[in-house]
């Protein structure tokens, strides 16, 4: 790449273009690398300060058995916002707040729908300190939701999604992108099989974290990280659908993978191929889709294209929603550089434009066990040296013919291929996690007793999602368990 690809006239000129709006219909592919470089690449370039950002989805429960009542959803916003000075941020179309936050950058809102609550806890040197915030937020909504005989759950599927109504939030984003979700049927030759919960996100609960990552260590991050994935399936999979998917325990990859959003794969789940430089990582983003952009204010859904071919049409058509009679009309519209805006990949490691590195893969844990997943990878970035060195003399897990893809789809679905001896199996993931606690430790913080819950699950070889199906077999009911995963602390 010529000069970093920074700062060369072509720069200039490509800037220039695209604060006029110009199309792309004449640029090449290195000039488009020089765009994605700039807005994904670039900013880890920058000083990185090594911090953490958590943001936890959360399912609300009504506890009478119907459906959550969105009224009470809103009046425990208003409440919620008063009590901790939170602004409102976004309004729906209706006029109700669907993101609020602080002075310090901690949010709350709803993701997709009304029925997903999520915590957005800002960038913190100390997990402990963003730990304290959580619990502080937690334990106030648990009380205002309390007084209407609802309540939140640490599940990865809503317990509730057959009752609830499971409707988007009514602004142009989550419209479009349910629109998005459920033109599935319309794709009739595309290889792939889509499953029949096109409104998955609207009850589906993720635990992500962003860590800064430096450019030196971009790749090995990527490629390191990936390798665990599989591992990372047998301590964090909480997804289950019981009666439906009884082999599955995390039942959120097949979500994103078996909809819409995986028609190209390149845009969700795990890296099939391994990148050795920056310029092969802008080649596979090149190749990522994009399905929607915005015009005069309206989100305009098309069939995903890869991002490289689409600068290069004359036009596209696509659908949008008009708001006056309540239905999706089409449209033909010009693209132009700025829609690198609504590129948007939801790899289990998805490089972000912030120079943070998005750790996608984790469900929500049981809400006593929010802190493992930022932990453990906090950590092990900390180790980052001494996991590639352990995985790469791996033996275990490794070079019996299973890529890492391949064995995190078998992990989910509780299955193991003959070579793998579970002792052996389960000895190489408490050495990972010992890895992460000495990262961890050697921060200072005290962090490290935040992955105690994973050695309590390595010790008796489960996890949160197998647990629940385990203790539902036992007869134990599903009311008993949405209490004990949304307790804060338990015993």
């Amino acid at each position: 790449m010529r000069n970093s690809l920074s700062f060369c006239t072509e720069h200039i000129l490509i800037s220039n273009t695209l604060e006029a709006g110009g199309t792309m219909a004449v640029i090449e592919d290195n000039n488009i690398k020089e765009i994605l470089y700039n807005k994904y690449i670039e900013p880890t370039r920058q000083d990185r300060k090594h911090r953490a950002g958590i943001e936890i989805e959360i399912p609300i429960v009504n506890l009478s058995g119907d459906a959550v009542d969105f009224d009470v959803v809103h009046k425990v916003t208003s409440a919620f916002m008063a009590r901790f000075d939170m602004k409102p941020v976004g309004v729906d179309d209706n006029g109700d707040v669907y993101l609020a936050d602080n002075d310090i950058g901690d949010s709350l809102s709803y993701d997709c729908s009304y029925n997903n609550l999520e915590l957005s806890l800002a960038c913190a040197d100390d997990l402990l300190h963003i730990k304290d915030r959580f619990e502080s937020y937690y334990g106030v909504l648990q009380e205002l939701f309390a007084e209407y005989d609802h309540t939140l759950t640490g599940m990865g599927v809503n317990p509730h999604k057959d009752v609830n109504h499971n409707i988007p939030v009514p602004n142009e984003r989550y419209r479009m992108l349910f629109h998005h979700l459920h033109s599935y049927p319309k794709y009739k030759q595309v290889p792939m099989y889509f499953h029949h919960y096109p409104a998955f996100g609207t009850f589906a609960s993720a635990s992500q974290v962003q860590l800064d990552v430096d450019y030196d260590d971009l790749i090995k991050t990527i490629k390191v990280f990936s390798l665990i994935e599989p591992i990372k399936a047998l301590l964090f999979s909480n997804s289950v659908i019981p009666d439906e998917r009884e082999d599955m325990i995390c039942v959120r990859d097949m979500f994103w993978e078996n909809s819409t959003h995986g028609i190209n794969p390149h845009n969700i789940g795990m890296y099939e191929c391994s990148f050795d430089s920056v310029d092969e990582l802008l080649n596979y983003l090149l190749s990522t889709s994009i399905y929607c952009v915005m015009r005069d204010g309206k989100y305009v859904n098309f069939e995903p294209v890869s991002f490289s071919e689409y600068l290069k049409l004359d036009s596209i058509n696509g659908e949008y929603y008009d708001s006056e009679d309540g239905r999706y009309k089409k449209i033909t519209i010009i693209p132009e550089m700025r829609d690198i805006d609504y590129l948007r990949t939801f790899k289990f490691e998805d490089l972000t434009y912030r120079g943070t590195i998005e750790f996608r893969s984790c469900c929500t844990q049981p809400i006593a066990d929010s802190m493992t997943v930022g932990a453990f990878h906090l950590g092990l970035q900390k180790r980052l040296d001494q996991l590639e060195d352990l995985l790469g003399k791996d033996t275990v897990l490794y070079r019996h013919g299973y890529t890492a893809v391949e064995l995190r789809h078998m992990f989910v679905r509780q299955k193991f291929p003959g070579y793998i001896d579970q002792n052996k199996l389960y000895d190489l993931i408490e050495r990972i996690t010992d890895l992460a606690s000495d990262g961890l430790r050697e921060r200072g913080f005290g962090e490290e007793v935040l992955l105690e819950p994973l050695y309590d699950r390595i010790a008796r070889r489960s996890c949160p999602g197998l647990d629940m199906m385990r203790r539902l077999a036992d007869g134990e009911s599903m009311e008993s368990l949405i209490k004990d995963y949304g307790t804060l602390n338990r015993d």
